[in-house]
């Protein structure tokens, strides 16, 4: 559960970075951020499998990039669903989707399976 919760906690901060660094995304508050990072979770677990299957020869012609264009897709559900987020176009949920995606990378790169820090000691042998 604790695991959860960072991760939620975690696609926030991304979703927060996003709303500073780009002018067309925005929140009306606090909690909306927060309800967006439960939505995105729950789409990405649920729907965006679903989508990725679907467009899989497109995604293999395009080697790969199509994947940028899902999950802006996915950012827009998100943003269709709920009324105080706001996302104008598909080319700003894309560069929002890839600053959620590397804040979330970087973040979940200290938080283990279980929501914690995790801390890694390295031991010379001598």
């Amino acid at each position: 559960m604790r695991g959860f919760v960072a991760r939620v906690l975690v696609t926030a901060f991304g979703l927060w970075v996003a709303d500073v660094l780009l002018k067309d995304v925005w929140f009306d508050g606090a909690m909306p951020l927060f309800v967006a990072a439960f939505l995105l979770g729950f789409v990405n677990a649920f729907i965006r499998p679903i989508v990725i299957l679907l467009t899989l020869p497109i995604t293999l012609m395009t080697l790969g990039l199509f994947l940028f264009v899902v999950n802006g897709a996915m950012l827009l559900l998100v943003d269709h669903f709920m009324n105080g987020m706001h996302v104008e176009g598909l080319g700003t949920a894309i560069i929002a989707s890839v600053i959620v995606g590397l804040t979330g990378w970087f973040a979940n790169g200290f938080i283990g399976h279980r929501g914690k820090v995790e801390v890694w000691r390295v031991r010379k042998e001598q």
